[in-house]
């Protein structure tokens, strides 16, 4: 992480932990109402400074920073990214995700449905095959969203894009909710030059349908939920010509750079 990552996340460490058994236990969450925020470095810091909620950090092996992989699946015709950018109440998210410290990989599949509540569904998966579907995982697509209510997609899914980060993990125990705060955020399509997010952190917040107590902290102060995915906010950055009406806001405000070659 840069110096600036670390003034802005490094008072955490100072934070009681949590197992992640427990955080499991108290708020796994996978049915949720998700409110994100972009936030600059330096209010961020200042924020999660003087929040008063009884957070505690997710702590594994002494880590309390973990790194993650993703890699978006779609159609062809992009059927998964226009959805949402149209914004229909049915839609879907099929990703791989991979705990990169612990090199273990999982099939997700994320549906949105009533009351904006997201569902993610996930089995183990090879971490050989983080980036392409097996036959096996595409029956489990399928028999998700048909679960779901949600068309099944016309075939195959290729990987549209991939993004990196460093997440930190909070439980709020007076309100059974969790936050996640991704630094070094990385965007990148197959094959094309990877961008990071500057200067800013995504918060995000995951609760059952009322705000926590860290959503009002952020808004006592100012900072307002931001339109924001990292799929279709990653895709709609890199591929310009896309419909992005959704996005446009935060698009203006996300400072993108180019990552040097190693």
């Amino acid at each position: 992480m840069s110096t600036l990552v670390d003034t802005a996340v490094g008072h955490l460490d100072f934070l009681p932990s949590v197992s992640l058994e427990e955080l499991n236990a108290q708020a796994a969450l996978q049915t949720r109402v998700d409110r994100k925020y972009v936030v600059p470095l330096e209010v961020a810091g200042r924020l999660l400074a003087t929040v008063r909620t009884g957070m505690r950090v997710l702590d594994m092996a002494g880590s309390r920073s973990f790194a993650y992989d993703s890699v978006y699946f779609d159609t062809a015709a992009l059927d998964s990214y226009l959805l949402a950018a149209h914004g229909r109440r049915r839609r879907y998210k099929v990703r791989t995700r991979t705990y990169v410290d612990s090199a273990l990989s999982f099939l997700e599949v994320k549906t949105e449905g009533s009351r904006e509540a997201t569902v993610k569904e996930r089995i183990p998966y090879s971490l050989g095959d983080r980036t392409r579907l097996t036959p096996e995982g595409l029956a489990y697509i399928r028999e998700t969203l048909s679960a779901a209510g949600i068309k099944v997609p016309a075939l195959p899914l290729e990987p549209v894009l991939v993004t990196r980060y460093d997440r930190t993990t909070l439980y709020l125990p007076e309100s059974g909710s969790r936050a996640t705060i991704d630094t070094d955020v990385t965007w990148q399509r197959p094959e094309h030059q990877p961008w990071v997010l500057h200067g800013a952190v995504i918060l995000e917040t995951k609760s059952g349908s009322t705000a926590g107590p860290l959503d009002r902290h952020l808004w006592a102060a100012g900072v307002r939920p931001s339109r924001i995915s990292k799929f279709a906010t990653g895709m709609a950055a890199l591929r310009p010509g896309l419909p992005a009406n959704r996005w446009n806001r935060t698009l203006r405000h996300l400072a993108l750079r180019p990552v040097p070659p190693a």
